[in-house]
C-alpha cells in the first residue's frame, strides 16, 4: 500500500479518509450492480483515516484532532478527491460520526 500522507495533508480540522469497500456498490452473484443510491440506509459510510490536519484554533489555542491514521470510522458528506487512481474523502472532524472499535 502506498504511503498517500505523503502526497496530501489535510489542513486545520480536516481528515482524509479512504472509504471502505463493502460500503460502497454491491454485485449480485447473476452481476447485477447495486448502486450505493438503491440502498435503503442513508446513514454514513465507513473508512479508514489516512492522514489529519494539525486541529482547529479555538480561543486562540490549538484543540487538536481526536482521530488518527489508522481509525476506522463512521462519516458523512465529505469532499470526493482523486489522488494516484484512488478515491478519498476529505471531511471535517465534526463530519466523523463515531470511531468504530
Amino acid at each position: 500500500m502506498k504511503d498517500i500522507s505523503k502526497k496530501i495533508k489535510p489542513l486545520a480540522d480536516r481528515v482524509l479518509i479512504r472509504e471502505d469497500e463493502a460500503s460502497g456498490e454491491k454485485k449480485t452473484s447473476g452481476g447485477i450492480i447495486i448502486p450505493v443510491t438503491a440502498s435503503e440506509d442513508k446513514g454514513g459510510k465507513r473508512g479508514e483515516v489516512i492522514a489529519v490536519g494539525p486541529g482547529r484554533i479555538e480561543d486562540g489555542k490549538a484543540v487538536p484532532l481526536s482521530v488518527k491514521p489508522g481509525d476506522s470510522v463512521l462519516f458523512q458528506w465529505g469532499d470526493k478527491v482523486r489522488i494516484d487512481d484512488e478515491d478519498y474523502y476529505i471531511v471535517r472532524e465534526s463530519e466523523i460520526l463515531a470511531v468504530l472499535k
